[in-house]
């Protein structure tokens, strides 16, 4: 239901607890998107929202800011479970009044849990004011957070380490409401994109480390008196949705402020966090979250998975078959292996091995991403209600499937077996990035380390290709990857990678605890840097 936001914050201390609420871990990938000085903003936000509805499917909320000459302004939350489209009717949009929004869509990582409460963004008001939050990422410096807050008697509504923000911001020191913002930020660790929305302006902010994406959109003449509107968003295929014009990246480490000022001059300001642990953006997002039709990391998506598949193909080209036989048939898993697959296909061309494109796979559009179905056991079926093979395409032929990445294996292994009874007399198996290897701890669905595909076949890829029932299997190296990535991007070699879940390597520590209730497997001593 729609509400006005009227959490009170009384100088940090604030909210009930749920006493019913099972302990949980949440570590969100998601999307976040926020308007300011745009009329009817939580229209453009909620558009906004559906193009970054592929960063989490499970639910999602939105909070818009109502101004008053005369009073305190009015902060007006809706947020439920489901789709953007089955969250929001066109009457609680419309309930939604005001000229500034921040809106979430939410993707759990752990667990299938529905309670409302960690669902955000997250809306309060405090001595200085509404505010309201929404983040995406992981903090690793969570635990210890959150037993800071626990033991000076602050009751917390949720599991999820995004509240943490809010308290953060309430119990800093600093007089004025910005300068408590920044102070919370930099005392967070690990990955955080931040929108913040308060009574006077729009505050996005990028962990130092930048890893993950924010950007900055310009909405010509749609704001009060025919000024400039702005947005903050993910990725920019939701700038795009809403016709909004990409201005820039939030650079790692920036704090921008959208104010009163930004709509008079077109101007931010701007302030930095202090650098710890040097940039590590996350590889992944190429690899497989981000939309294709984005710029992420300041680079086109389809540009950069062409190029992984490029160098794919010069370290694991399609085999050679015998004379006078048809070519193998090259086909990615959809879709987002499928630009991958063209840079795969035209590099082995070009290197002298004959192969075939083509499609071969339908992919039912009505049934939402595997990999982000809650539990295994949803996963499974979905994977058959996806995916249906062409016969035509596969019958006889020697087949080379390629995917962007194996985490568990159960999808590669069923459309594997779909594609044999389609009719293929051989099957090799290619992916466009390296073996997942360790869990993520920067908000990647990878919640335990015993449970990756390659670790289940201790990295041995002939016991992976059996297991699979494929004649080989091939994938992208850690070197590799890097080197196709920053060759893809214009902006490639100004900011480096982290590839954690490939190479063990954390560049924000964590409490070995933390590492160890994830993986459940006992840890070398060199997977993480200690404190």
């Amino acid at each position: 239901t729609t509400m006005s936001a009227s959490n009170d914050l009384d100088d940090g201390v604030h909210l009930n607890t749920l006493d019913d609420m099972e302990p949980e871990r949440y570590n969100e990938k998601c999307g976040v998107f926020g308007v300011y000085n745009v009329l009817k903003a939580s229209h453009t936000c909620y558009y906004g929202m559906v193009g970054l509805q592929h960063r989490g499917q499970e639910g999602g909320g939105m909070v818009s800011a109502e101004r008053s000459e005369t009073g305190p302004n009015k902060f007006h939350l809706h947020r439920g479970m489901g789709l953007v489209t089955d969250v929001f009717t066109p009457a609680d949009i419309e309930a939604l009044p005001g000229d500034a929004a921040v809106g979430h869509t939410r993707y759990s990582t752990a667990g299938g849990k529905t309670q409302l409460e960690g669902y955000q963004p997250f809306s309060v008001r405090y001595r200085q004011g509404n505010l309201a939050l929404a983040h995406n990422g992981n903090l690793s410096n969570f635990a210890e957070l959150r037993a800071f807050f626990e033991q000076h008697g602050v009751l917390l509504q949720s599991t999820v380490d995004s509240e943490l923000f809010l308290h953060l911001i309430s119990h800093s020191k600093r007089r004025s409401q910005l300068d408590q913002i920044f102070d919370a930020m930099t005392q967070a660790e690990g990955a955080f994109s931040v929108i913040v929305l308060t009574d006077n302006c729009m505050v996005g902010v990028r962990d130092p480390n930048g890893f993950r994406p924010l950007c900055i959109g310009r909405l010509p003449g749609r704001g009060v008196g025919g000024t400039d509107g702005y947005c903050l968003a993910s990725e920019t295929c939701a700038l795009d949705l809403c016709k909004a014009v990409y201005v820039r990246d939030v650079e790692p480490g920036e704090l921008i402020v959208i104010d009163e000022n930004t709509v008079r001059s077109g101007t931010f300001s701007t302030l930095r966090l202090p650098q710890k642990f040097g940039v590590s953006q996350c590889v992944f997002e190429y690899v497989y979250f981000a939309r294709p039709d984005s710029i992420v990391f300041g680079e086109y998506v389809t540009k950069v998975r062409r190029e992984h598949g490029r160098q794919l193909a010069r370290e694991h080209p399609v085999p050679r078959v015998a004379d006078g036989e048809l070519p193998p048939v090259v086909f990615p898993v959809p879709d987002s292996a499928a630009h991958a697959t063209i840079g795969f296909i035209e590099e082995n061309v070009r290197l002298g091995f004959p192969c075939q494109a083509d499609m071969g796979f339908f992919r039912n559009p009505y049934v939402g991403r595997s990999f982000i179905a809650p539990n295994q056991e949803n996963r499974d079926i979905k994977v058959r209600c996806k995916f249906n093979p062409m016969q035509h395409v596969c019958k006889d032929r020697v087949v080379v499937l390629l995917d962007d990445s194996i985490v568990r294996g159960t999808t590669a292994k069923q459309l594997i077996n779909l594609v044999y009874a389609a009719g293929a007399k051989e099957v090799h198996f290619r992916v466009a990035s390296p073996p997942v290897t360790n869990p993520c701890f920067y908000g990647m669905d990878f919640p335990s380390r015993e449970e990756l595909f390659a670790n289940q076949h201790q990295h041995d890829q002939s016991s992976m290709a059996s297991w699979l029932g494929v004649k080989s299997i091939g994938y992208l190296s850690p070197e590799g990857l890097i080197d196709s990535t920053v060759k893809g991007s214009a902006n490639g070699d100004k900011y480096g990678f982290c590839q954690a879940c490939f190479t063990g390597r954390y560049p924000v520590p964590f409490a070995s605890e933390a590492i160890e209730d994830a993986a459940k497997t006992p840890l070398p001593e060199n997977i993480f840097n200690k404190r």
